[in-house]
């Protein structure tokens, strides 16, 4: 493609990026970055990755966006990268879709040895990127973009902008009246609001039964070599996942259920979490298995049962969603006899926290025998009460 069309196609992409005005938070971190290390967004489709770098390129004159998918067969990239550096005085290299290159990893290790340009690039098939990024760990910083926070969600659709709070904040009661007047919309965000896609989209959920399928049928074949029978097994798995309670759902009871080894399950799982549809939580505890509970990234769930249905399951998402976040790590408990405990675990510095999720009326009988420094509830409720935290303030984290 002659650098005339990639010029045109850039100032298109420009011309794009001013028909949004509000900017995903993430891109605060995309200016302030310092240091050598190229950027990398990844993060499943239509959350946005796009639109940032078409932001990114109406803001700096000396940016210039290119996507991969709009390089033709024989395209020379490194010639085509040098002569925008050469010609036009490109300091900053926007490149979309990596994963439309043949070695995308073998493309971003040879402009960091060799030329001296920052690249920010995305991708939407994490799996390939992720699956790589040991070889490119002094080279790239990956960071995720995934569905909106509850914070986030406010600014976009109610045009709400409030103060970021931390988990202590929370437990400490230090947030603002306001923070608690905007949990009116907190169903809305868990229905579909979260997905930033729907802002566009009045029918959101459609599209993420589009996306699943494009991981299913596209992006996992891409990177594992299955054969087809194993892609109508990733479908069941998702539904199975979808289906169940949260309890219980482990490598061993997906195996036993879909007449797979363990070892498919988890590689499976892996993948599936990589490609942000499932997420793992690894328990915390003496003589306990190392079998993760495997939950859904929201609100997939919601895909195979109606709200009401999977309101418990899709609580106990969102807290793992916002806590990931919030770059705070979650363990689940496990007793060594099957004895009911709280839902997880967080070491906040020295501190343990045992945490349950529930709706209104949860109680405290879980906590009983369980030796910790803090024994919280976040409920599904509009205040606080009775020792019990809104579950939607965890959305304000990030």
């Amino acid at each position: 493609m002659s650098l005339s069309k990639l010029v045109e196609l850039h100032e298109l992409a420009k011309a794009q990026g001013k028909t949004y005005q509000k900017r995903r938070f993430l891109y605060e971190e995309l200016e302030g970055h310092q240091g050598r290390h190229f950027q990398g967004i990844i993060g499943p489709r239509g959350v946005g990755k796009t639109i940032l770098l078409r932001q990114y390129a109406l803001a700096h004159d000396q940016a210039f966006y290119l996507s991969a998918d709009s390089l033709e067969r024989g395209d020379d990239l490194w010639e085509i990268i040098k002569k925008l550096q050469t010609h036009y005085g490109v300091k900053t290299l926007l490149l979309d879709e990596i994963h439309f290159l043949p070695n995308a990893t073998g493309v971003l290790k040879q402009l960091y040895d060799f030329l001296d340009l920052p690249v920010i690039f995305t991708s939407s098939v994490a799996l390939a990127v992720q699956s790589s990024a040991h070889d490119l760990s002094r080279r790239v910083l990956l960071k995720p973009l995934l569905a909106f926070s509850y914070r986030e969600y406010l600014a976009f659709q109610k045009d709400v902008v409030l103060p970021k709070l931390g988990l202590l904040d929370i437990l400490e009661a230090t947030w603002s009246p306001d923070h608690l007047r905007q949990g009116v919309y907190f169903d809305a965000y868990l229905q579909g609001g979260l997905l930033p896609f729907g802002l566009d989209e009045p029918e959101p959920l459609v599209l993420l039964q589009a996306i699943q399928d494009k991981v299913i049928y596209k992006d996992v074949p891409s990177v594992l070599r299955l054969a087809v029978e194993e892609i109508d097994i990733l479908k069941r798995l998702i539904r199975f996942v979808g289906l169940s309670e949260v309890d219980g759902i482990n490598y061993s009871s997906l195996s036993q259920n879909l007449g797979i080894t363990k070892y498919k399950a988890e590689q499976y799982v892996r993948c599936l979490e990589q490609a942000f549809i499932l997420v793992q939580v690894f328990p915390k505890g003496t003589n306990v298995l190392r079998e993760p509970k495997v939950l859904l990234t929201p609100p997939y769930r919601l895909l195979y049962r109606d709200f009401q249905e999977a309101i418990g399951g899709l609580r106990e998402d969102y807290f793992v969603h916002a806590a990931k976040q919030a770059h705070i790590e979650v363990h689940y408990l496990k007793s060594t006899r099957g004895k009911k405990t709280p839902d997880y675990l967080v070491e906040l510095g020295q501190e343990k926290l045992a945490i349950e999720i529930g709706g209104k009326g949860k109680g405290r009988e879980q906590f009983k025998g369980v030796t910790v420094d803090r024994k919280i509830i976040f409920a599904h409720q509009d205040v606080p009460e009775n020792k019990r935290y809104p579950l939607f303030l965890l959305g304000y984290m990030a």
